[in-house]
């Protein structure tokens, strides 16, 4: 029992480079606070003291802002970082080295008992406001970033963003931008990392660069069919610019040296590789 109080508290001095001191935490800590009640609901829980269970969850919910139904199963080492709105169902399992954030909800999507809540596999992280629905599984070391919705089972490794969530990375071991810290505990604050796209994005970068490559094909076939005598109405088409969606900084700059490339193109008379474009993007 003491094992694993300490392990409660170390692993907030691993996760939280603002903890100082034990005692700090100790006393401070409204997450470590929750999760100790927890243990401690959850073992009357088990013997059928419900009502006794029940009113120490609710007494520390009062005094935390984070609500753990007795009848949860948290793992070893599990970290709620502020904490304030976090609700975890009665039917959750959370696994071990596992990190919530303010405002996560492991919640259900069905009034019938049995099984209604998620399962979180190990080294997962769940973003501030992201809400997990429904019994479905959360595999080892995936990511869930903020204020994500969640209703369909999540591979391991991989990350999840927007609403609904969408699957933007699965990572077959650990990601070089990973820290020390992210090395032995799989860990990425709030779910997410300054290089995870936007998949609407990109799955709309992805049509346009087709749609670019097509328009070119296009106007060499009708400049070879003219020289062959084909006669041809001719219709003055809109120019269209540069119009893809950057959703972080890197693609910006991307698309703004590649709009400055274009008109240095255009300025000598001579025609970019939109083929070798193409591949060098998806590349």
């Amino acid at each position: 029992m003491f094992d694993r109080v300490k392990e409660d508290i170390r692993c907030v001095f691993d996760r939280d480079p603002a903890a100082r001191h034990w005692f700090e935490v100790i006393t401070t800590y409204p997450g470590l606070h929750a999760v100790l009640a927890h243990r401690l609901s959850h073992a009357l829980w088990k013997r059928g003291f419900c009502w006794l269970a029940r009113w120490i969850s609710g007494v520390f919910r009062w005094l935390t802002g984070i609500e753990i139904h007795p009848g949860a199963q948290l793992g070893r080492r599990f970290f709620i970082d502020h904490g304030m709105g976090v609700v975890i169902g009665e039917t959750a399992v959370v696994g071990d080295d596992c990190t919530l954030y303010h405002g996560v909800t492991l919640g259900g999507t069905s009034w019938r008992k049995g099984k209604r809540h998620p399962t979180l596999g190990d080294n997962v992280v769940v973003g501030a406001g992201a809400k997990v629905l429904g019994p479905i599984e959360i595999g080892n070391d995936a990511r869930i970033g903020s204020n994500a919705v969640v209703v369909k089972p999540v591979p391991p490794g991989a990350t999840v963003v927007g609403v609904p969530g969408r699957l933007v990375g699965v990572s077959a071991g650990d990601a070089p931008h990973r820290g020390k810290i992210a090395d032995k505990l799989g860990f990425d604050a709030y779910g997410v990392t300054k290089d995870a796209p936007d998949p609407v994005a990109h799955a709309i970068n992805c049509m346009l660069d087709h749609i670019h490559v097509m328009d070119k094909r296009m106007e060499g076939m009708c400049e070879a069919m003219k020289r062959l005598g084909a006669e041809q109405p001719d219709v003055a088409l809109p120019s269209i610019d540069s119009c893809e969606i950057a959703s972080t900084s890197e693609e910006l700059l991307r698309i703004r040296s590649g709009d400055k490339g274009q008109a240095a193109y255009e300025g000598s008379g001579e025609t970019p590789d939109s083929d070798s474009r193409n591949d060098g993007e998806r590349g």
